[in-house]
């Protein structure tokens, strides 16, 4: 039993298709068919039953499954022990990122990585969920950090444990900057400044999407543009926190709403993803800070 036959069968056992897998392995289907038929022929049983429209695990196909997936596991941390004292690591890294306070987890994992493989560069890409998904998708970055996005059935990922806080940006003369926190009374009439990305995936509040009551003046794709127009006086900024200075330097103060509106955050990747090494290094490394962290 080879081990390259092993992977070629988890293939198909994800894909579901001689003809997913095949594209995903990059061989022709009658190559993939043989190799299974041989392998089935080796272990003396059937290991799929072949459907009309997919195909599905026997019973011993199911458990050679759950074994081989622990022999694949086992071979790759064997290899990653072995080499991780004798090589070093270098190579490019891209990681594309929301404005998230998050993002301190990604860069002490990069810290922790450079530390040990000096080499090894990491390039970030700043935009809104949907661009970084994009440039998932078109193979342009590794991995993504996104805010409030649940295409979990899509991606693999690790969830950050920290969540971010929705509220309002605005200067601090501001008749509203006196309240702690602000309801949804408060911002009717007044002229708000949104994430047009926001109001796409469901991050706002549903009452801002009340357009008889409340009145959006402009929209952003980056907090630091909005802050300047909350600076002009065009209006107040619906957003996340600690993402603009409001220290005693700062003429702005963010104030939460009431009541909370929070968003997971989210380390993701394409699935079946092949990393170069530096790249699954890193991913493993930001996985240990993260399981220590929640110990």
């Amino acid at each position: 039993m080879e081990l390259r036959v092993l992977q070629y069968f988890l293939a198909i056992a994800r894909e579901e298709s001689i003809s997913g897998a095949a594209e995903f392995l990059h061989i022709s289907q009658p190559t993939l068919s043989r190799q299974i038929k041989d392998l089935e022929e080796e272990l003396g049983t059937v290991l799929f039953e072949r459907g009309s429209r997919r195909i599905t695990l026997t019973e011993d196909g199911l458990l050679l499954r759950k074994r081989a997936e622990e022999i694949i596991d086992l071979v790759h941390k064997t290899e990653t022990d072995i080499t991780s004292g004798k090589i070093m690591l270098n190579g490019d890294i891209y990681i594309g990122c929301g404005e998230t306070e998050g993002m301190s987890y990604i860069a002490n994992a990069i810290k922790a990585v450079q530390d040990i493989h000096p080499n090894v560069r990491f390039h970030l890409h700043s935009g809104n969920a949907q661009d970084i998904m994009e440039r998932l998708e078109k193979g342009l970055i590794d991995f993504g950090v996104v805010i409030g996005i649940n295409h979990t059935s899509s991606y693999q990922h690790l969830r950050l444990p920290c969540q971010d806080i929705c509220g309002v940006l605005m200067k601090k003369d501001h008749p509203l900057a006196k309240k702690d926190v602000i309801s949804e009374n408060d911002l009717c009439d007044l002229p708000l400044i949104v994430s047009s990305q926001d109001l796409k995936n469901g991050l706002l509040p549903a009452f801002i999407n009340d357009h008889k009551k409340y009145h959006i003046t402009a929209t952003y794709n980056l907090i630091f543009n909005a802050s300047l127009m909350v600076k002009n006086g065009i209006g107040v900024a619906i957003g996340l926190d600690k993402l603009i200075s409001t220290d005693a330097s700062s003429e702005l103060c963010f104030r939460p709403l009431s009541p909370a509106v929070k968003a997971d955050i989210l380390f993701i990747w394409k699935k079946y993803q092949h990393f170069n090494p530096s790249a699954q290094y890193f991913l493993e490394t930001l996985q240990q800070m993260l399981d220590s962290t929640s110990s």
